[in-house]
């Protein structure tokens, strides 16, 4: 049986003080390639990026949360991810699990997996998410429940496992640079058939892609020089 390419994808803004303990328990047998896309950091996150020998895409400025996911799961395709796993290097994840995150869709049972904070016993804020996320996250949780009709005890995470299948499904180039990326992305995933339906019959017509191409580029090894994306 052939190994699908897992590409591990870590959105970063200031995460110099937790990048390097997320990466080091990242169980690398099960990670063919980890990138890092940098949101305009002003701490040492590209330093310590370069020492733990990352791919690494600079955004020219700081464009944003759903910025950042767009130019990581696009350059994951490219880089030929089979699995795309975002990683948030905020250590409020556990990157030990990340064979348990893909597991469900090597077998081919799902193509989206979302990771929680708030589930698996003890306290969110004692494991580092301050009170304030916590309190928003739970209120937005709720309503967003309400909202779809599910049940799921986090909306709103940093850990997610996509299939290629599925990114290259959902249109996520068209949605938000900002933290409403992700509900975007959650509406778009709900009625991705339907999608497909309308657009193979045609009976609806996209919007123009909006290009990601010259907000960022490819950090070269060694001097810390900048190659064209």
């Amino acid at each position: 049986m052939i190994q699908p390419k897992v590409v591990v994808v870590m959105p970063a803004y200031n995460a110099g003080r937790t990048l390097r303990l997320t990466y080091e328990e990242l169980p690398k047998e099960s990670v063919n390639l980890v990138i890092l896309v940098d949101d305009g950091s002003r701490d040492q996150t590209l330093e310590i990026a370069r020492e733990l020998g990352l791919e690494i895409f600079v955004h020219d400025k700081n464009y944003g949360y759903g910025a950042n996911q767009k130019t990581c799961y696009t350059e994951a395709l490219k880089a030929g991810a089979d699995i795309v796993v975002m990683v948030h290097p905020d250590y409020q994840y556990d990157p030990t699990l990340v064979p348990k995150m893909i597991e469900p869709i090597v077998r081919g049972e799902a193509d989206l997996v979302l990771g929680s904070r708030l589930k698996g016993g003890g306290s969110a804020i004692a494991q580092g998410m301050p009170w304030w996320k916590y309190v928003s996250n739970r209120f937005l949780t709720t309503v967003e429940n309400v909202s779809f009709g599910l049940d799921l005890s986090e909306y709103h995470t940093g850990y997610r496992a996509f299939s290629r299948d599925l990114l290259d499904a959902v249109n996520f180039r068209m949605n938000s640079d900002g933290f409403v990326f992700d509900q975007e992305n959650g509406l778009k995933i709900l009625w991705v058939v339907t999608r497909y339906l309308l657009h193979r019959f045609g009976l609806k017509r996209s919007r123009r892609l909006q290009s990601l191409r010259g907000r960022y580029s490819r950090l070269g090894p060694g001097s810390g020089t900048t190659a064209a994306s």
